[in-house]
């Protein structure tokens, strides 16, 4: 989506783009996310920087949703229900308390409810809830819709795609990015852009003064059938132990592990387990529901978590990846700075923290303390 999202921008206003894809085009991570848009309920200490950079992209979903849905005229699944987060027990309600008393106090809007309160708004939870937290402005989106819409706006745009078109190099010049490599084919460029997300930093040509260090972080989830007419969920819904993100057509998604394996695409047993049993104790009729699938993707996590957004060592290499958790959310903006970034030189202040030289700083930092 990071990608294709830049791509469209790029086309839309006049430029020649091209976007090469190793595999089918948003089949990587922006397939496997659930796409939660949770600015809110998701920060934690140390990471007010990454919040503003969050919210900031939040705000622009509701517009950007409808120009994507506008240019391709396809449904991208935007819902605005908000975000519910729980506590099952009361070591859970003290540990959500800490946590909703941290973000009130950075200014996040969050509304604390009782037990009884949460199970008013989802009458399917566990009895014994606990309390919870409200996000009203915590939303989702369907990513597996977004990806068809950003092709088709891409290429009604102008843009040309190329799938199972793998690079094999960014090819420099005298400092200067001036293509890349698909197979044996030199494409020329005026301007590079690299988003290829947990695989960024294998891309020969790179020098190591401009390579991501982005890092593949495998994920596990799987997803339930419900009846879209009747569904025993209407709230993205965050459980001590996993998430649960309810689609329009009655799937419920549940996820997700946090391993570092590097690229294992194995499902195993035990991540599925500990998923099912952690929707079960939440919202005990999931134990009826059929599987629907399980799949395993790899989040381009980077060595704070927080995306690499911006111009390089090399000129004319522009990078846009590392954004582990919130590449949905951060589509929209990353898209837009990307793009102005390009097209005029100017870099967006949102974006001037998430450089690749925050690294080459700590790395000094760190030897002359």
């Amino acid at each position: 989506m990071i990608g294709l999202s830049i791509g469209w921008r790029l086309a839309t206003a006049g430029c020649e783009v091209d976007v090469f894809e190793r595999g089918a085009a948003g089949r990587g991570a922006s397939w496997a996310a659930a796409g939660m848009l949770a600015a809110g309920v998701e920060t934690e200490p140390g990471e007010l920087a990454l919040y503003e950079l969050n919210r900031a992209s939040q705000r622009l979903w509701p517009g950007f949703a409808r120009a994507l849905e506008a240019a391709s005229g396809l449904s991208v699944g935007y819902r605005a229900e908000g975000t519910l987060r729980i506590a099952l027990t009361r070591d859970d309600a003290a540990r959500l308390r800490a946590t909703y008393e941290f973000q009130r106090q950075s200014g996040i809007v969050l509304e604390w409810l009782t037990g009884a309160e949460v199970r008013r708004r989802e009458p399917h939870l566990a009895a014994g809830v606990a309390a919870g937290v409200s996000s009203a402005e915590d939303h989702q989106v369907d990513n597996r819709l977004v990806v068809p819409a950003l092709i088709a706006a891409l290429r009604r745009a102008g843009g040309r795609l190329h799938e199972h078109a793998a690079i094999n190099r960014v090819e420099i010049a005298n400092g200067r990015a001036v293509g890349v490599r698909a197979g044996d084919e030199l494409v020329a460029a005026d301007t590079v852009v690299l988003a290829a997300g947990a695989w960024s930093r294998d891309i020969d040509g790179l020098p190591p003064a401009a390579r991501p260090p982005v890092r593949p972080v495998k994920g596990q989830m799987l997803a339930l059938r419900m009846n879209p007419e009747t569904p025993m969920l209407r709230h993205v819904l965050w459980t001590p132990r996993a998430y649960l993100v309810p689609r329009k057509d009655g799937r419920l998604i549940v996820g997700a592990s946090v391993e570092e394996r590097g690229f294992d695409p194995s499902l195993t047993a035990g991540a599925m387990f500990a998923l099912l049993d952690a929707a079960w104790r939440a919202l005990p009729g999931t134990e009826e529901l059929p599987i629907d699938e399980m799949w395993v993707g790899f989040r381009p996590g980077s060595r704070d978590d927080a995306p690499i957004l911006g111009a390089c060592a090399v000129d004319r290499l522009v990078l846009a990846t590392g954004h582990y958790r919130n590449g949905i959310l951060l589509t929209p903006i990353t898209a837009e700075a990307i793009s102005r970034l390009i097209l005029t030189g100017e870099s967006d202040p949102a974006i001037v923290p998430f450089g690749l030289n925050r690294f080459a700083t700590q790395a000094w930092t760190r030897e002359t303390a």
